[in-house]
């Protein structure tokens, strides 16, 4: 079982400037991120997947490996795609986007191991335990539903299941965005066509099961810190002299 690595990294965020260059205790988002992976030791190889030069020159300063792709790419699962395209030999494609510098080995290894189990989902995610009183309402925060064998249902920023009666182990999870797939079904992924869900819910994780493919639910006990806004950002550096001093 071969295991490539992508981490889709590109400058032009929407709603942080410049985020994968940002500083985190002295070293770029991205690298961080990239050093993260590396503590995978089921992954065969790890490669930055950018558009941009300057992202490329701080993986290439610490020896990583790093693929430049066309500015036009708009998504990471395409950008991982396109790598993929290059590594036949691969098995799985993993796809961990350039803002997780505190990723954990064993969300990794988590994400991967039904994979390594034997199994083979077209494409797996990582859930950890929802904090419903924080997050269950919270728009910001994607929920994932899950049937009794841990694959997806639905995917949504709104609370669901709806509680008409209030019962306990509820299987809602909060959703991370990492992915892991088999690299002959992410190729076919990109390749569908948008579908309503998806383009209703901005999440494009739906697609797969709007098309009736599943996605198998990995649950860690660990969540990393999301960084979308000026205010993460301050929170992720202030944390980030601790995590690494």
């Amino acid at each position: 079982m071969k295991i490539l690595c992508v981490i889709p990294a590109r400058i032009g965020s929407t709603r942080l400037k410049r985020k994968p260059l940002a500083l985190l205790a002295g070293k770029p988002m991205v690298q961080r991120t990239y050093e993260a992976a590396l503590t995978c030791p089921a992954f065969a190889e790890v490669i930055v997947a950018t558009d941009n030069e300057e992202i490329a020159e701080v993986i290439n300063a610490c020896n990583g490996q790093v693929m430049m792709t066309d500015p036009a790419i708009e998504t990471g699962s395409d950008r991982a795609a396109f790598v993929a395209e290059h590594y036949p030999h691969m098995d799985v494609i993993v796809n961990l986007q350039g803002d997780e510098p505190f990723v954990r080995e064993e969300m990794l290894n988590a994400l991967i191991a039904p994979y390594l189990q034997g199994e083979t989902p077209d494409m797996t995610t990582l859930a950890n335990p929802l904090d419903f009183d924080k997050q269950y309402h919270s728009s910001d925060m994607v929920k994932v539903i899950v049937s009794q064998q841990h694959y997806a249902l639905y995917f949504s920023r709104a609370p669901i299941p709806y509680q008409r009666e209030v019962i306990n182990n509820i299987p809602v999870y909060h959703h991370q965005g990492m992915y892991a797939f088999k690299r002959d079904f992410l190729l076919k992924f990109t390749q569908l066509p948008q579908t309503p869900l998806e383009l209703s819910e901005k999440l494009e994780q739906l697609r797969a099961l709007e098309h009736g493919y599943k996605i198998k639910v990995c649950i860690s006990p660990y969540k990393t810190l999301e960084i979308n806004t000026e205010e993460e950002l301050a929170q992720a550096q202030a944390l980030a002299q601790s995590y690494w001093s």
